[in-house]
Order: structure tokens, then C-alpha cells, then sequence
């Protein structure tokens, strides 16, 4: 780490920044969607934009923390039109660790084992967790996930849930929303766009090309590979 700069200046913030870890945002609370945030942080994703806009790298890649962050990374994009719209990604990596977490605990394997669990759509009570096509390496051999499993019911209804409602039962057990498992699944998303995904799948929010058959130019949840620091939608899913 070079230095640290505290400002409340997002044109100093940002300048010739190379990578933009936007989680200023109102915070959720107890009761609160995440769509009730959504008045207080269009003002804050305006500002970020434009300044990001002004100032930053024009490769300057963008990752969306704040809540709503798929509506959050639109905004902000609508207001740096120099900057391309595929360097703004909204964070979809915590929900993808939990259902990775989960089943990895239903199977008995280290999380590390369990790859291409996707998410679908929104960071929110909405998004999809997706089983189907994720693996799990036992002993050396990648096997299919629902297969190791073998409880269709637990895949299409508690594990769904689970992942869908977890971070309101953060709030509920701390009052405020989570912390440290989102800066890990922070990380791990700007690590994987930098540095490259491999043969492994990842979760981001990014903005809709109209695959799958979702309306282009709105911030979704895909699974994509990342190759030269370049994200690309898994497709024929």
C-alpha cells in the first residue's frame, strides 16, 4: 500500500484510480429493503459518477458495495458516459459465497471445493441461487453438485431461501448489516476481474447484453468467466 488519502472529496478520491470500491451508501437497517434505500443513494451514486467521470482512469474498473447495488451501479454509470458501461459491476459475490458456504456445510466439504454456484439477477430477497449446474471436487474427481446431494427438494426450496433471506438474518442477529463477509466477497471480486477466473465461473452484476432473455441495460446477475481483465456471460445454460 502506497499511501492512504482521507477525503470527503470524490474528485480527489478518484483520481486516476484504477480501481473504485464504491460502498459509500446509506446503510440497511432492521425492517428495511433494500429498495427503501434507493431515494437517500441516488444522490450519493450521482456525485460518485460524475466525478469518477471527470477524473478517473477511463479503464477504471467499478465495483458496487452500496445498497441497492445492481440500481446503485446504474445510476452511477448513467453519469460517467466516458466510462464504459461494462466496467460497472454491482457486488454480487456475497450472495454466491454464502450459497457456496451452504452447500459445501450440506455436503461436508471445504468451500473451496464447490465452484460455478451462480446467482441470478438482483442482490436482494428476489436474486436466484443456482445449484444446478455447480461441482464439487471429492477426492480429486469434480461430480455434480445435485447429484451428490440428491435432495431436489432442498435445492429448489430451503437452500434458495437460505441464501435469498441470509442477509436480513444478519441484521436481525447484529442490528446492522454485515461487515467483514462483504469486504471478503469485495475482494474476491476485484481479484477475479484483474487477475482472471481460470475454468471457474463467478457471480457479478453486470449490465444486461439482453442474455437469457433480460432486458438489456439494467445491472443483473450473471455468471460470467474473467479473462485479461475482461468479464464475459457463461452462456447456453
Amino acid at each position: 500500500l502506497v499511501g492512504v488519502l482521507p477525503t470527503a472529496n470524490p474528485e480527489e478520491a478518484f483520481k486516476d484510480v484504477a480501481a473504485a470500491f464504491l460502498v459509500g451508501a446509506m446503510p440497511r437497517r432492521e425492517g428495511m429493503e433494500r429498495k427503501d434505500l434507493l431515494s437517500a443513494n441516488v444522490k450519493i451514486f450521482k456525485e460518485q459518477g460524475q466525478a469518477l467521470d471527470k477524473v478517473a482512469r477511463k479503464d477504471v474498473k467499478i465495483l458496487v458495495v452500496g445498497n441497492p447495488a445492481n440500481t446503485n451501479a446504474l445510476i452511477c454509470s448513467k453519469y460517467a458516459p466516458s466510462i464504459p458501461k461494462e466496467n460497472f459491476t454491482a457486488m454480487t459475490r456475497l450472495d454466491q459465497n454464502r450459497a457456496q458456504s451452504q452447500l459445501a456445510a450440506k455436503m461436508g466439504v471445504p468451500v473451496k471445493d464447490v465452484k460455478n454456484v451462480i446467482i441470478w439477477g438482483n442482490h436482494s430477497s428476489t436474486q436466484f441461487p443456482d445449484a444446478s449446474n455447480a461441482v464439487v471436487n471429492i477426492g480429486g474427481a469434480d461430480k455434480p453438485v445435485p447429484a451428490v446431494i440428491n435432495d431436489d427438494e432442498y435445492l429448489k426450496n430451503s437452500f434458495v431461501s437460505t441464501v435469498q433471506k441470509r442477509g436480513a438474518a444478519v441484521i436481525a442477529a447484529r442490528k446492522m448489516s454485515s461487515a467483514l463477509s462483504a469486504a471478503k466477497a469485495a475482494s474476491d471480486h476485484m481479484r477475479d476481474w484483474f487477475l482472471g477466473t481460470g475454468d471457474r465461473w463467478v457471480s457479478m452484476g453486470v449490465v444486461s447484453d439482453g442474455s437469457y432473455g433480460t432486458p438489456r441495460d439494467i445491472v443483473f446477475s450473471f455468471p460470467v468467466t474473467v479473462s485479461n481483465g475482461k468479464w464475459k456471460i457463461v452462456e447456453g445454460l
